[in-house]
């Protein structure tokens, strides 16, 4: 066997024909488990919601396109990420503005914050953002804001968007394109999507054409509905709660194909058991209080505040009163890849 300088002189020898040794590198590229990429962290709305508001005085939708600020996670300063596979960022739009029509290859979903009067379009159907709604927009699908309530009709409007941006830029598959005009053209009414394909019914001869849900709008009334009706249907999970995802209702699998998007309620005084997946998670309180613990911190949860827990960390949850959480991952994508596991404590 050589010596340890004579190993040193080899590798710098095959360095100059683009050569490593595995061997010296396989337990950092292939590691017994995963590390944590980032650092949990929380954006506590009440903190945050003034600059969203200021950010209006200094931009208007127009110009600025989207009128967001990034959510950026602390142990991924540069990176306009939230997590190493997902991106999230607080978006406003103010009454009679117009965010313009666009559409590229990243999936995007919204979680209504706050606000009256605004809409989103998506691929030819205008419809109505209420608070706690979840709303999808497709890859590749032309889509625009706008804010029709002028006065007294209509109030700032404040979503959460969700994006897999890390995700498709890793593949260098990103592509965007913006359209001819500001505003995509409508071809069907308002409530078309959801009455065609969310009341448990489909259309005679109906064929999937995407890999998203055709309902593109799941309004939260609904939702809070089928969640507080699960509490007198039997006992919460013990590591999750009340713990649903949003489904395609054409095939029953996830609503989007890279983003998996769950809602969960937690009845009031009920604390979760310790539970990680591999997944990278964001989540946003939509009605509630309590507290996250992850990674030896304590997150006070209030509403419309946003969690980032990295994948791989145990967390547990614990309801003051009834609370309500939004969430979203990267497990769907991990599941069709065959790379997702979880741990219960």
């Amino acid at each position: 066997m050589t010596t340890e300088p004579q190993r040193e002189a080899f590798y710098g020898r095959a360095d100059t024909q683009h050569l490593a040794p595995l061997w010296a590198r396989l337990k950092g590229l292939v590691p017994a488990v995963p590390a944590p990429v980032g650092v949990a962290h929380r954006w506590a709305y009440g903190e945050v919601r003034p600059y969203v508001m200021e950010s209006a005085r200094h931009i208007s939708a127009r110009e600025a396109e989207r009128r967001v600020l990034i959510l950026e996670n602390p142990g991924l300063k540069g990176s306009s990420q939230i997590t190493n596979s997902l991106y999230a960022g607080l978006q406003l739009l103010m009454p009679g503005e117009l965010a313009p029509a666009h559409r590229h290859t990243q999936s995007a979903l919204r979680l209504v914050i706050e606000g009256r009067g605004a809409y989103t379009a998506v691929d030819g159907e205008k419809t109505l953002m209420q608070p706690g709604d979840f709303v999808i927009t497709p890859s590749w699908t032309w889509h625009h804001h706008g804010h029709e309530a002028e006065g007294g009709e209509g109030t700032p409007m404040i979503w959460l968007d969700g994006l897999d941006i890390p995700m498709v830029a890793f593949f260098n598959s990103t592509f965007r394109e913006d359209h001819a005009s500001e505003e995509a053209a409508l071809v069907r009414p308002a409530g078309d999507a959801l009455a065609r394909y969310g009341s448990g019914l489909l259309p005679v001869g109906f064929h999937q054409g995407s890999l998203n849900s055709p309902v593109f709008n799941y309004p939260y009334g609904r939702t809070r509905e089928a969640l507080h009706a699960l509490t007198r249907a039997g006992a919460p999970d013990a590591h999750a709660g009340h713990w649903m995802r949003y489904v395609n209702p054409v095939d029953g699998g996830w609503a989007m194909p890279t983003l998996a998007t769950m809602i969960r309620l937690l009845p009031g005084g009920f604390a979760t058991r310790p539970y990680r997946g591999s997944d990278s998670a964001v989540f946003i309180v939509v009605e509630g209080r309590g507290e996250l613990r992850v990674g030896g911190q304590v997150l006070a949860l209030t509403p419309h505040d946003v969690v980032a827990v990295p994948g791989w960390m145990f967390h547990t949850l614990h309801a003051d009163d009834d609370l309500v959480l939004f969430s979203y991952s990267d497990r769907v994508a991990q599941e069709k890849l065959g790379f997702f596991r979880e741990q219960r404590g």
